[in-house]
């Protein structure tokens, strides 16, 4: 009997030790699952990494429109001086020269190999050689060229294009020495260089000395627009007065003025303003010259400053044509340094447009800038 109860005992533990080898090997599934339960830890910091590059690779295409805006806002293409072949041959007024000069300077210094002349004989006799001898290829002029000028040039063949660089302030000016006069009239201008004998004669308060008149010459772009603000273009009235003496050349104007206190004359500002406390220009009724006044139309002598070829001989000679393109690209940068004050952006930029379209398009537009805005005075 006992035997048969261990027998069963036997086939109950028989039984019984596989099922729980069973329950102990699920238990042990878990455990096997843990790694998987890892997997998706160890990979999310890979798939975040790509999102935190993207915004550096889309910098640089941020930076693309400022890099273009420089040549957008410049309009005419750059010009390297140093690929420039051919000569120059320019002329004219005596106001421009230091501006051109200091212009050709730099286009020297940045590499140009060729030979710029530059004259300064006036702007009456530059638009002769221009015109009528068709000697030049850059016409430089302190006013606008006139009608019989422009038929002169076209009798030879040549269509004068003005291209505006800046403006001046025609400057009437006295000796450091003169104590007795600070500003004066348009009308008292004129009866200052024409009628009156002595400063008494003009105001009785001021000394009855003679007036020591000086005066650009007659070939003079200055003396012409003198002539035609103060004398309405009758050159008659000053070229008769007693006491006057004329030059060409501002440098011996400006030391007839210095040179005693009872002295007048009128040339450009940046003749002017070298020579420190030496000269005092006057104030003209009421606005004495300045960049703020030139600026605001308020100067009653502001005047403009042009350089003139053809679009023949731009295309002729693209040495011209590179050399007005880098003239218009940086007079304002050296303008205020000669003595001169910058024109309006818009009508640097229309001096711009024409250049472009005699390059690209093979003549000058139409229209332009009128009297008054060449003058650069608002209308």
């Amino acid at each position: 009997m006992m035997h048969k109860r261990l027998i069963a005992l036997l086939m109950v533990l028989a039984l019984v030790v596989p099922i729980l080898a069973a329950c102990g090997g699920g238990t042990q599934q878990p455990a096997a699952e843990e790694p998987a339960a890892e997997e998706p830890a160890a990979e999310e910091p890979a798939v975040e990494e790509p999102t935190v590059e993207e915004p550096v690779a889309e910098e640089p295409a941020t930076e693309e429109p400022a890099a273009e805006e420089p040549a957008a806002a410049g309009e005419l293409p750059i010009v390297n001086p140093a690929e420039v072949e051919g000569d120059i041959t320019a002329a004219g007024s005596s106001t421009v020269f230091p501006l051109a000069e200091r212009i050709a300077s730099e286009f020297t210094d940045e590499g140009y190999a060729g030979q710029i002349a530059i004259s300064s004989i006036g702007s009456g006799a530059g638009f002769e050689r221009f015109c009528v001898a068709a000697e030049t290829d850059i016409s430089n002029a302190s006013r606008p060229i006139d009608d019989e000028e422009i038929a002169q040039c076209q009798a030879n063949g040549r269509d004068p294009i003005g291209f505006l660089l800046g403006l001046d302030a025609l400057s009437v000016v006295v000796s450091g020495e003169n104590d007795f006069i600070e500003e004066v009239t348009l009308e008292e201008l004129a009866t200052i260089f024409s009628t009156a004998e002595t400063w008494a004669d003009v105001r009785p308060e001021w000394p009855a000395e003679p007036i020591q008149r000086f005066s650009p010459g007659t070939d003079s772009g200055t003396f012409d627009y003198f002539i035609e603000e103060v004398f309405d273009e009758d050159p008659a009235p000053l070229l008769e007065a007693s006491g006057l003496q004329q030059s060409e050349d501002d440098n011996v104007l400006v030391q007839g003025v210095e040179g005693s206190p009872f002295a007048i004359g009128f040339f450009g500002y940046a003749f002017y303003e070298q020579e420190g406390d030496a000269l005092r220009a006057l104030a003209i009724e009421g606005v004495e010259p300045s960049a703020e006044t030139v600026e605001a139309g308020e100067y009653p002598l502001a005047r403009p400053l042009f350089m003139y070829t053809t679009a023949d001989i731009m295309t002729e000679k693209p040495q011209v044509a590179s050399f007005i393109n880098y003239s218009l690209s940086i007079v304002n940068n050296v303008i205020n340094d000669v003595g001169y004050f910058p024109a309006s952006e818009e009508n640097l930029n229309t001096s711009r447009q024409k250049w472009l379209a005699v390059v690209e398009g093979g003549e000058a537009p139409e229209g332009g800038l009128t009297v008054a805005e060449e003058r650069g005075l608002s209308q």
